[in-house]
């Protein structure tokens, strides 16, 4: 049986209605305001912080596979610094431990991490009464970090650790820099790489050469388009780190996830390294990815990959590499205060 209808229904339905426009108009004028109103100068520091979690979702970066997972370092390799935990009274398991235990000194919040360095001496033989000793350091610039030379009569492995906002570098070109967080726990040796690069003034014969758009394959996001081909294009901006006057170390396979866009991995061993485009599950982790680009540079990446271009064959597949090479020089961004900023 219905109910008979009370004449303050209309009224009490009316109200809330009100209250629910009200509401929703107020949501949109926030989400309005807070769009228009984001900084557009903010610090590099900030940008990666807002932008953590949006790595690996599309638009940007392709860091979401690296925190919490990759703690390695490099063997024979001892890393000086100021001890903040000294190893003759902390002993552990494996490097990874020890690796483990200097990014726990890693809050999180702004700020440099207390500890930034760890060294441990995970050789049984000759370590001797020192085997499992974990030093935890810290750097005055993790940039240019102190160290022992590399060689087969030390006993230690070393790596270094970048907190947020931290291990962020340049790759300034004509068109803007493209600023890119580097992965020392899950790259080691590609890391320590590019910091010998920042010693240098120049970078001669640092350049990209070879540009491939997302065409009609990868959607802005950097996702495949359903039933395309896999190129070409093949979406990457490809270049060199090889400098005139430098030796650059061959790097081994370290740290070879998903290429996702934003992803920056070298070609082999490098010195040719590319960035990429759009997210390749295609590539079946083949890549030692040693960095990420900060999602809102992208837009540089892109414009580079869209200069005029011409055709070419290397060993049987189409390229296209650019009619005029893009000069590139690895920079360091930190001013005087310790911030990172765009503008310094």
């Amino acid at each position: 049986m219905g109910r008979k209808p009370n004449e303050s229904e209309p009224t009490r339905c009316a109200t809330v209605i009100l209250l629910l426009m009200g509401l929703v108009s107020c949501t949109v004028v926030y989400i309005f305001m807070s769009a228009v109103m984001r900084p557009t100068g903010s610090s590099v520091a900030e940008r990666l912080e807002a932008d953590d979690g949006e790595f690996g979702g599309g638009g940007g970066g392709g860091g979401s596979e690296v925190d919490g997972e990759c703690c390695s370092g490099i063997e024979s390799f001892e890393l000086w610094g100021a001890a903040v935990k000294w190893g003759s009274d902390f002993k552990v398991g494996s490097s990874k431990e020890c690796c483990k235990a200097c990014k726990d000194m890693c809050t999180g919040n702004h700020g440099p991490c207390l500890c930034d360095t760890w060294v441990f001496c995970g050789n049984k033989e000759a370590c001797g009464d020192k085997f499992g000793e974990c030093w935890l350091k810290k750097q005055k610039d993790t940039l240019a970090p102190d160290s022992l030379n590399e060689g087969t009569k030390i006993m230690w492995t070393s790596g270094i650790i970048f907190g947020k906002g931290e291990g962020i570098v340049a790759l300034e070109t004509e068109f803007g820099a493209i600023h890119v967080k580097l992965l020392p726990e899950c790259s080691p040796q590609s890391t320590f790489n590019i910091l010998e690069l920042l010693r240098f003034r120049h970078c001669a014969g640092c350049q990209f050469f070879r540009a491939e758009t997302r065409g009609q394959v990868w959607d802005a996001r950097g996702d495949h388009i359903k039933d395309a081909s896999f190129g070409p294009p093949y979406a990457l901006l490809q270049g060199s780190l090889g400098a005139q006057g430098t030796t650059f170390e061959a790097v081994p396979s370290e740290f070879c996830p998903e290429i996702r866009r934003g992803s920056v991995a070298w070609v082999g061993s490098g010195p040719e390294f590319f960035i990429s485009l759009a997210n390749h599950q295609e590539w079946k982790k083949s890549y030692t990815v040693f960095g990420y680009v900060l999602p809102e540079d992208m837009e540089i990446v892109e414009k580079i990959a869209q200069l005029p271009t011409k055709l070419d064959v290397w060993t049987g597949v189409n390229v296209t590499i650019l009619e005029n090479p893009v000069p590139l020089r690895v920079r360091r961004i930190k001013s005087n205060n310790g911030d990172l900023n765009l503008n310094s």
